[in-house]
Formats: structure tokens, C-alpha cells, sequence
């Protein structure tokens, strides 16, 4: 069979497919971060259009005009079967990756970027402001801003800073502001400087600064990468194309492999799958989703309320967390230090239709160049995690002989993130596994939230 799934450009979804229509209890109702009551968002930290978008239970929304040229740039992106690692594996399993690292961000964080940047534009929006932790965000957003004309105020997660400086040369490059967060241009970053000069900074204190900065000039909005559900609902391109493609070879996964941060590229991936789960029509099919031991927000977690970010004002929400004050070792995980999870993803894990793993660092990278070295493309850090597993799963069906079709979420290339190889090949990089006290005192700074 070929080796390569290609859909025309009259063949793209041009709506985003809602999972609200099709839940099979609704999500929780997000709270206030002052008030702690039930709320829609606060303004006035997202462009309107996406408050609507993400509220909204409509199960499909249209993809404007202007936006499907724009995604016409990289989209459809092509899904492949892993023939020759499957080869390498010796396995009778199938394995299919929809990749996203043919974006010209180099992964799957343009499909909202460009979205979040023209609705902000339409609503008179000047300027951006994000944070973003490896850096695949802030570059998706850098570009997406430069398309609309809007200006970019990007905080990139200090340890990412120094760790990946072609990121910041490449958001740079497309116009943005960038700074390593915790910064002195905001009063929460100067204030955990204050506590710990040498904080190598976190997702969450990333995100507060990001707020702060739009919550203080007129002109800006703030963006957001992952884990809220418009986010999660502009990635559902992927899993619509990748639908398609499956059904061009006439095959439907068996298993669904993505890597979580905040969760929207698995969940781009995934949801539009997951209905069938839902409705009984798929009720055997696994949604596996991938997380680093050193950050094991659904593993470990519990699954309670808690706040999106450190300093506590972005909203509370029901998922499952490590603390909203938890610092994530400085280890190559990349975009996946997020002390939570997108809501979405969570309601579903606890559902039952959704389970979490979680691998460790030298696995990974072991996993991410046997995949390299066999299908010729070096996986970004995040997606090699769910690599780990699906290696896993296809030697389980070689000791089997069970055929299994394998989906995998390849959701961007790691070409700015060879300093994390190079560790791995020279024999520096070390598995880390977050301790069980740091993670019980972060949870003591939970919100309480009334009944």
C-alpha cells in the first residue's frame, strides 16, 4: 500500500468539530477566580468570537473563508503508515502517524494561531500577548500575528529560553517580543524573582505574566496555546483530515496515541474518534494519552478545582492537576510542564473513554531516534513521548500476533530541539520522576471552592 495518505485542498473540513454537541454528561461550569462562582470567562482575556466558541454546544462550526486560504498554506497534512518501522519492530501491528510538522511553525499550534489572530483582528485587537514553553506556541502565534498585522508579546518559560534560542530567533524573526519568563516587565514575575532569582520558571508563572500584560493595555488580548476548549475545537482540523485518509484506506484505529501538555494536539487528534466511543459504535477502540513522569499532571494528579495559573487570575477549573504553584524540573519534556490539563480531556479521562500513561525521559529519546532512524523524521520531544508508547504497543502484538491498526499524533518535528538529542546520544540526559512531597505541597495551595 503507499506509504503516504494525501488529501486535496477540496478535500479539507471547513468546519471545526464541537465534542460539547456530543458529551455524553456536559463539562463543569468554569468559576470565577475571585468570586469562585460559576461564570463564563472574564473579560477581557480572549477575542469575543472565541468566548462564543468556547461555550458553544453547536456540534460543527464554520471555518471562515479567509482562515481555510491561510490553513491551505500547509493543510491537508499528509498521514502516513510507518512501513519500515513497523519492519523494524517486526510487528504485525499497523501504524499510521498524521503529521503536523509540515506547518511552516513546524507543528500544530498554527491551526489556532491563525484563527485566534483573525478573530482578534476583526474585533479591533492591536496586539497579543502569550506565554509559551518550548516555544512551538509562541512561534505559531509570532507567525499568525505577522499574517493580521498584529504585534506579539511573547513569555517563554525561562528554562526553554536558554534551552532552545533558535525558538526565540524563529518567533523573532516573525515579528514578536520575547522575553524569559519570570520577567521583569510584569509585577507577578518580579515578584517571584524576588522570592527565587534563579527560578527557572513554569508554564503557569508563563501565563500569568502573559494575563497581566493584556489585562493592563487597552490595545492587547491575550492568547492561548492549549488546554481551553476553543483551542481544543480549531485542532479538530487534524482528526476530521485524518478521519478521512483512514478511510481512503479503509481502515479505523484500533488505538488512538497522542502525546498531553494541555492537551490540544492529542485531543485535535482524538475527538473526532472518540464519538464513536461514546455512542457505543467504537466501544473497544483505546485513546491512550502520553505525559512525562517528570510532570504526571493525569497520572498522578487528582482531579479537583484549581486555578489555569500561579498567580491566580485566570479562571478555576475541574481537571487534573499537579498545584497551580508546581515548578516542573528543567527536563526536555518541552511543552509538556503544564501543571493541568484541558477540561475536555480530564471530563473525558474521568468518563472512562480516555486513559493515561506516563514514560520517562532516556525511553523517550530512545524511542524518538529508533522512529527517526527507520521512518527519517526527528519528532519533536512532546510527540515522542506517545512514540514510546506505540512501540510498546506494536511489540505487545508481535508477542501476540495480534493485528492492531495504531493512530499516532505526530504533532510536530524536532528540528530546534536537537540540544535535547544530543544529550540523550551523549549520554547526559537523566530520567527524573517528580517527587510525591513536592507535588502534596503544591495541592495545599488548592482554592476552595464552594459547593
Amino acid at each position: 500500500m503507499d506509504t503516504k495518505i494525501i488529501l486535496t485542498e477540496k478535500e479539507m473540513p471547513t468546519q471545526w468539530y464541537n465534542i460539547q454537541a456530543d458529551l455524553p454528561e456536559p463539562l463543569p461550569p468554569i468559576r470565577h477566580p475571585g468570586t469562585k462562582e460559576p461564570t463564563r470567562l472574564p473579560p477581557p482575556l480572549f477575542a469575543r468570537a472565541l468566548d462564543e466558541q468556547e461555550f458553544s454546544t453547536e456540534r460543527h462550526i464554520d471555518i471562515p473563508e479567509e482562515l481555510q486560504e491561510i490553513y491551505k498554506l500547509w493543510r491537508p497534512t499528509p498521514l502516513h503508515r510507518a512501513l519500515r518501522l513497523e519492519k523494524a519492530l517486526d510487528t504485525p501491528a499497523h501504524i499510521y502517524y498524521k503529521y503536523e510538522g509540515v506547518s511552516p511553525a513546524g507543528s500544530h499550534k498554527l491551526n489556532t494561531s491563525v484563527a485566534q489572530a483573525y478573530y482578534a483582528k476583526k474585533e479591533g485587537c492591536k496586539r497579543l500577548a502569550t506565554e509559551t514553553g518550548a516555544g512551538q506556541w509562541g512561534s505559531a502565534l509570532a507567525m499568525g500575528c505577522a499574517f493580521f498585522g498584529l504585534e506579539c508579546k511573547v513569555y517563554m518559560v525561562k528554562v526553554s529560553y536558554h534551552q532552545k534560542p533558535y525558538r526565540r530567533i524563529l518567533m523573532e524573526t516573525f515579528g514578536a517580543t520575547v522575553v524569559p519568563s519570570p520577567s521583569e516587565d510584569t509585577g507577578i514575575g518580579r515578584k517571584i524573582l524576588s522570592e527565587d532569582p534563579n527560578s527557572t520558571g513554569s508554564l503557569g508563572i508563563a501565563i500569568s505574566e502573559a494575563c497581566e500584560d493584556a489585562g493592563s493595555r487597552e490595545d492587547s488580548l491575550y492568547s492561548l496555546g492549549s488546554v481551553v476548549n476553543h483551542v481544543l475545537l480549531h485542532q479538530t482540523i487534524v482528526g476530521q483530515e485524518a478521519m478521512k485518509q483512514l478511510e481512503k484506506a479503509d481502515v479505523y484505529p484500533d488505538m488512538i496515541v497522542g502525546c498531553i501538555g494541555g492537551g490540544s494536539n492529542f485531543a485535535g487528534v482524538f475527538l473526532p474518534f472518540v464519538k464513536d466511543k461514546i455512542s457505543g459504535k467504537k466501544p473497544n477502540m483505546q485513546i491512550i494519552a502520553v505525559e512525562p513522569q517528570a510532570c504526571p499532571t493525569v497520572t498522578k494528579g487528582p482531579y479537583t478545582w484549581d486555578f489555569g495559573d500561579v498567580a491566580g487570575m485566570a479562571p478555576i477549573v475541574l481537571m487534573y492537576t499537579l498545584g497551580h504553584s508546581f515548578v516542573p524540573p528543567p527536563v526536555h519534556a518541552g511543552g509538556l510542564r503544564y501543571h493541568g490539563m484541558a477540561p475536555i480531556i480530564c471530563h473525558l479521562v474521568k468518563l472512562g473513554f480516555v486513559e493515561a500513561r506516563a514514560v520517562y525521559q532516556i525511553p523517550t529519546f530512545e524511542a524518538a531516534v529508533q522512529f527517526a532512524r527507520a521512518e527519517g523524521i526527528i519528532p519533536a520531544p512532546e510527540p515522542a513521548h506517545a512514540i514510546r508508547v506505540v512501540i510498546d504497543e506494536a511489540l505487545k502484538c508481535k508477542q501476540s500476533g495480534e493485528k492492531k491498526n495504531i493512530l499516532l499524533a505526530l504533532s510536530g518535528h524536532g528540528h530546534f530541539d536537537l540540544g535535547a538529542y544530543e544529550q540523550y546520544l551523549s549520554g547526559k540526559l537523566e530520567d527524573f520522576e517528580y517527587p510525591k512531597e513536592k507535588v502534596e505541597e503544591a495541592l495545599k495551595e488548592l482554592p476552595e471552592v464552594p459547593a
